[in-house]
């Protein structure tokens, strides 16, 4: 049976993880100790709230050389909701908030996070509400995903967000969900996995991705 590691960095979202995880059957870790991350068979980095808060716990605790380490060597390692969103270049989340015009991620994959307030087209005659949340469907993307297998087109998430994903290489989506406008909503890059979604609340088909993830 796998060990799975989830990273520590004062994310919002962890036991919830962490508790899916121990329901599938898995032996699991919450810890910011690289030396437990690189033990790890498989790894998760969730995330819930602003995306410099989020990045600034992640540079306090040293975890960005590390992070970067073990999708090098090939561990399977999956991004849930910010924490997908971090393993990108940027995101646009404090524009007019502060003198910086964007907040820098990880530079892991290339693509950038926006809002989908600042979106042009989300905002002409759409009365839809921001925070996107609730349940939508995935469109699937790549029909090979490691992550789907086994899933349906059209099978509905969980999402909670108010910001999205802007792949720059369409062969890294692995599917994208409607909600006004078509964003990414799944990524997949060899080793690397990410959900704009909460699978650890998305019943039995969030499961079913989880333990597809936890398989590989």
């Amino acid at each position: 049976m796998s060990k799975i590691a989830v990273i520590d960095y004062d994310a919002g979202n962890t036991m919830s993880v962490m508790n899916a995880l121990k329901y599938l059957g898995y032996e699991v870790e919450l810890s910011n100790d690289p030396a437990v991350l690189y033990r790890a068979d498989h790894v998760v980095f969730p995330g819930v709230g602003a995306y410099a808060d989020c990045m600034n716990k992640v540079r306090e605790y040293k975890l960005i050389d590390p992070i970067k380490e073990m999708i090098a060597k090939g561990t399977p390692f999956i991004g849930i909701c910010l924490g997908m969103q971090m393993l990108f270049d940027f995101s646009t989340e404090n524009v007019g908030e502060t003198d910086k015009a964007r907040i820098e991620g990880l530079k892991i994959l290339p693509g950038s996070i926006t809002g989908f307030k600042e979106n042009a087209a989300f905002n002409e005659g759409n009365v839809l509400k921001v925070p996107h949340m609730g349940w939508n469907s995935l469109n699937m993307v790549n029909k090979d995903s490691k992550l789907f297998k086994g899933i349906n087109d059209g099978s509905f998430v969980y999402f909670v967000h108010s910001y999205y994903l802007n792949a720059v290489n369409r062969a890294d989506v692995a599917a994208t969900t409607d909600y006004g406008i078509t964003f990414d909503s799944a990524i997949e890059h060899d080793n690397i996995f990410g959900c704009q979604f909460h699978p650890e609340k998305s019943g039995d088909v969030g499961m079913e991705i989880l333990k597809n993830f936890c398989t590989l």
